[in-house]
């Protein structure tokens, strides 16, 4: 254990582990095949920026983490499973603030959670799976119409087709751990700023692609967010486009 003094007078601090980890709502843990999640520490009280840094590693075990009975005390990580790990020297109880955003590799589906809690010099915030922090949300990106598309020659059929993963990247197909059959796909549709309806998109067959067409009856801008929601659960995740239709 170390221990630290300085001096007039006499203080001291002790090193203290900490490791977050951050996990996918409903899914597996998120590392280096999504570029890992932005931590940053910081004193809730005064705003003080102790460290940071990024989560690094493996989703994590499929079957621990999704199959297996939660017991309490159960660990869902293994020692793979991606996490980001600093030692801090405190010289007197912190309320620390934790904040994940991510996934960096895909910031248009990046969301921000924190937490706060009081960290004692010497006390580990290591054993178990350390910090966890559970981040909602679906990476969905859209594939089809892409960026600045315009529809020449008056209205017409559009193709909408997106990808859907977990945020830790986890892919959803039919049947699967993470099934395409629960999950609602959508497009809420506005032209020249105001509503103008819905479709649902349906899931292809190919691994996370969903697909529907939007029936473009008159000329403007159109903005589409498609979104994809699980209605066990709340999560939520979306994507957007915007395409002209000319005269």
């Amino acid at each position: 254990m170390a221990v630290f003094f300085c001096c007039a007078e006499v203080c001291w601090s002790e090193a203290t582990n900490i490791t977050v980890r951050v996990i996918s709502r409903d899914a597996k843990f998120i590392g280096n095949s999504m570029g890992g999640v932005k931590i940053t520490l910081k004193d809730a009280q005064t705003g003080e920026l102790l460290a940071e840094g990024k989560t690094q590693g493996g989703t994590g075990d499929t079957k621990r983490i999704m199959k297996q009975d939660l017991a309490r005390g159960f660990a869902l990580s293994t020692e793979d499973a991606a996490k980001y790990t600093v030692t801090l020297d405190l010289d007197e109880p912190r309320q620390i603030e934790a904040t994940a955003f991510g996934p960096l590799a895909k910031q248009n589906s990046a969301n921000r959670v924190s937490a706060t809690q009081w960290v004692v010099p010497g006390k580990h915030l290591t054993g178990g799976d350390g910090w966890l922090l559970q981040m909602p949300g679906f990476v969905v990106e859209v594939l089809t119409p892409p960026k600045d598309f315009k529809l020449e020659g008056g209205p017409g059929m559009v193709e909408l087709k997106v990808n859907v993963t977990m945020m830790c990247g986890c892919t959803i197909e039919s049947g699967g751990i993470w099934d395409a059959d629960r999950y609602e796909v959508k497009a809420l549709i506005k032209r020249n700023g105001r509503a103008a309806g819905s479709t649902t998109l349906a899931y292809t067959g190919a691994i996370s692609q969903f697909t529907g067409t939007l029936n473009v009856e008159k000329p403007g801008t159109y903005e589409v967010v498609i979104y994809a929601h699980d209605p066990n659960n709340g999560n939520t995740g979306l994507d957007k486009v915007t395409f002209v239709v000319s005269k």
